[in-house]
């Protein structure tokens, strides 16, 4: 594992947050639609800027995988399993940051071999910062955190994308709620961190980028959370730029939800 100090990263994205998007979410935000149909801001350009260029001080040796690189860029990143490298989502939620909805955040992980070592999200609204290292816990705020003990669907609060999953999936989950409630907040990351301290019991999403899921899915692990794909299968190690998520708080959640799939793709 690298030697980067935690404390470095979380000054580096609580400085991005309290300097450059809080300032801009205060003014009239100009945006861009991206061919993807995702929506860019100067504001997302210049966190990565700053982000990339302080990251390079601590260690220039480690590659950047960010959001606002070309496929191509990416893709070639990847490919070098052996490579350490960031991977950044300099502000993700920018439709709620572009239509002044307070709900967004800085995403960073460390990529090692294939598979997320080190982990950091900032939330500068509510000055919430969301950390792990492999193997040694999630912690907010730098006090540690556990995952709900919710283990039962009709209790569970779950985090769900309907816009991509499948739509013999989403038509099925939509018909037969098997939760006590569902919310999307337009932000992955902060449905990750979200899912670690318990604020939710679940997540289902068609398709996440790795810069959406990278970072929130060891928090989430580290938190005591079963993370995989819809398979299910481990998201890491990966050269995969999206993936279906499937996230639970405990393994019966996540059996459940299993099930639940299983059922939705049988009766499509």
């Amino acid at each position: 594992m690298a030697h980067i100090d935690m404390q470095d990263l979380t000054d580096i994205l609580q400085q991005a947050g309290r300097e450059i998007i809080i300032p801009a979410f205060a003014q009239a935000v100009q945006s861009e639609t991206k061919l993807d149909g995702s929506v860019l801001t100067a504001t997302d350009l210049a966190c990565q800027a700053f982000i990339t260029e302080r990251l390079q001080q601590l260690d220039a040796s480690i590659a950047m995988l960010g959001e606002e690189m070309s496929e191509s860029e990416q893709l070639s990143l990847l490919g070098e399993s052996s490579e350490r490298l960031w991977c950044l989502d300099p502000l993700d939620g920018t439709t709620n940051f572009a239509t002044y909805l307070p709900c967004f955040a800085i995403s960073l992980a460390l990529i090692e071999q294939g598979s997320p070592s080190i982990a950091c999200i900032h939330d500068p609204i509510r000055q919430e910062t969301f950390t792990a290292i492999r193997n040694q816990g999630a912690f907010l705020n730098g006090k540690p955190v556990q995952s709900s003990d919710v283990s039962t669907l009709p209790e569970s609060v779950g985090f769900i994308d309907f816009k991509r999953l499948p739509a013999a999936v989403a038509s099925h989950i939509a018909a037969n709620p098997f939760y006590r409630s569902q919310r999307n907040i337009g932000t992955c990351a902060l449905e990750w961190a979200w899912l670690a301290v318990g604020r939710g019991q679940f997540i289902i999403h068609g398709k996440e980028k790795i810069w959406d899921f990278a970072a929130g899915s060891l928090i989430a692990a580290e938190a005591g959370c079963i993370v995989s794909d819809f398979t299910p299968e481990d998201l890491f190690p990966t050269t995969r730029l999206s993936s279906p998520i499937l996230a639970a708080c405990n393994n019966a959640l996540h059996a459940s939800l299993i099930q639940q799939l299983t059922q939705a793709r049988l009766e499509k």
